[in-house]
C-alpha cells in the first residue's frame, strides 16, 4: 500500500501509554487506532454514526479483523492512518487500513463489517442510501448540498437543529430563539447525502444596505469539518447578489475565530446575549 491509495487519512500521535517494554508500540493497538480511524472517517462521510444507524434501522458488526505488521512504531511517532471502503457486499462493508509514519508502511489491516438488525442481530442488505455515500465519498462526490429557502419552506429541518444546540446543548430559552425575524430572513440549510440538516443559519433583510446573519448551528457531533462555512458562505453571496454591503453578526466569543477565517473583523467590545458573551463582528461586501 501506499498513501495514494487513500483520500482519507486521520492523524494520530503515539501516546506512552501505548508502548510496550520492547519501547514500541504495542501489537494490540493498532486495531484500537484502525477502529478510531473508522470513527472519523464516518464524520468526514458527515454521518453522525449513532443517529445514521437509527434512522437505518440496523448496525455495523465487526465480523473480521486482520492486520499485518511491517515496521513499528515508537513513543510521540506523528502516524497518519490511511482508511478505504474497499467493496460493498450484499450484507458486507469491507475497509483497508494501514498505519503511515510519513511514507512508511508500518502495519496494513482489513476489517469486515456485516450490517444487521440491531435486535435479532441477523444480516440484512446494505441499504442504498449508504452504499451510495460511501461509493460518493471515495470517488470524491460532494458530501453536502446547500439550500436557501424561506421559514416556511425549512422550518422543520432547521429548527429541529436549532432547538437541538441552541436550547438543549447550549440552554437558550425558546423564548428567545423564536422571534417574528424568522419568517423575514432567508435561511440556510446543509444537508448530508441522506438528507440530515447539519448546518443552518439565517439571513435577515437589510436596512440601508446593512443585513445581519444569524441563529448559525453545526451539529454537535460534527463539528470542526468546515460546514459552517458552507452556510455562512451561501448567506453572503445571497446578500451579495441582492445589493447589501455590509453583513453584521453577533458572534459568540468561542466562534470569533471561525468568523475571521472567513473575513469578519471585530467591532466593540463583548457583550451579553442568551447569557454568553458575544462579539459583534462585520463584513463589507
Amino acid at each position: 500500500m501506499q498513501t495514494s491509495d487513500f483520500r482519507f487519512f486521520h492523524p494520530l500521535r503515539v501516546r506512552w501509554v501505548e508502548v510496550d517494554m520492547q519501547k514500541i508500540v504495542f501489537n494490540g493497538h493498532y486495531l484500537m487506532y484502525f477502529d478510531t480511524a473508522v470513527g472519523d472517517y464516518w464524520r468526514h462521510l458527515v454521518l453522525p454514526y449513532e443517529q445514521t444507524m437509527h434512522d437505518l434501522g440496523g448496525d455495523l458488526y465487526v465480523v473480521k479483523s486482520t492486520l499485518e505488521y511491517k515496521a513499528s512504531a515508537v513513543y510521540d511517532d506523528l502516524l497518519h492512518i490511511g482508511m478505504r471502503c474497499q467493496r460493498i457486499g450484499n450484507s458486507s462493508l469491507t475497509f483497508q487500513a494501514c498505519a503511515f509514519r510519513g511514507n512508511q508502511v508500518l502495519v496494513t489491516g482489513e476489517l469486515v463489517y456485516v450490517y444487521a438488525d440491531p435486535t435479532t442481530q441477523t444480516s440484512q442488505p446494505v441499504p442504498q442510501a449508504l452504499r451510495d455515500t460511501l461509493l460518493g465519498f471515495e470517488q470524491g462526490e460532494p458530501m453536502v448540498k446547500l439550500q436557501l429557502g424561506s421559514w416556511g419552506a425549512l422550518k422543520t429541518v432547521a429548527g429541529a437543529l436549532r432547538t437541538e444546540v441552541f436550547v438543549q446543548e447550549q440552554g437558550v430559552s425558546q423564548a428567545l430563539e423564536w422571534d417574528d425575524k424568522d419568517a423575514l430572513s432567508l435561511h440556510a440549510v446543509l444537508r448530508n447525502r441522506m438528507g440530515l440538516a447539519v448546518a443552518t443559519g439565517r439571513l435577515m433583510p437589510a436596512v440601508e444596505g446593512v443585513s445581519k446573519i444569524g441563529r448559525m448551528a453545526v451539529k454537535k457531533q460534527l463539528r470542526g469539518l468546515k460546514l459552517g462555512d458552507h452556510v455562512l458562505q451561501g448567506l453572503l453571496e445571497a446578500a451579495q447578489k441582492r445589493g447589501d454591503k455590509e453583513v453584521v453578526l453577533h458572534a459568540q466569543c468561542t466562534a470569533e475565530r471561525f468568523y475571521q477565517r472567513q473575513g469578519f473583523m471585530r467591532r466593540g467590545e463583548v457583550f451579553q446575549e442568551a447569557d454568553m458573551d458575544h462579539v459583534e463582528m462585520y463584513i463589507s461586501l
